[in-house]
């Protein structure tokens, strides 16, 4: 039984947020929140707090081995971009990009 949380608009470019996810993919719940707990990035610390919404997810549910848990997928998707300018010399201007992410996290129980 599939369980499932979301993350969006994360202030977070989306190819950092995937270094982050690819770390805990296929792992138990407990070693991918060890995990996330010692990842020195920020993307570490918004999907620990996404884990633990899908944990709490799984317990609300109910019928689901807590134990058994794993994470069977992290998808990171693009989200909007804030367009920004920064002045530059001689009356220039140049693009900023700011770029969110949204994040789905997929647990499912162990055969």
């Amino acid at each position: 039984m599939e369980v499932t949380a979301t993350l969006r608009y994360a202030r977070i470019t989306p190819r950092k947020m995937r270094l982050v996810g690819d770390l805990c993919k296929g792992l138990p719940v407990e070693k991918a929140h060890q995990q996330l707990d010692f990842c020195q990035k920020k993307g570490g610390k918004l999907l620990a707090v996404l884990l633990d919404s899908a944990i709490a997810n799984a317990k609300e549910k109910g019928g689901v081995d807590l134990d058994n848990l794993y994470v069977k997928r992290v998808t990171v998707d693009d989200g909007p971009i804030l367009k920004r300018f920064m002045p530059r010399a001689m009356g220039r201007a140049t693009k900023i990009k700011k770029k969110m992410s949204h994040v789905t996290v997929v647990l499912d129980e162990a055969r």
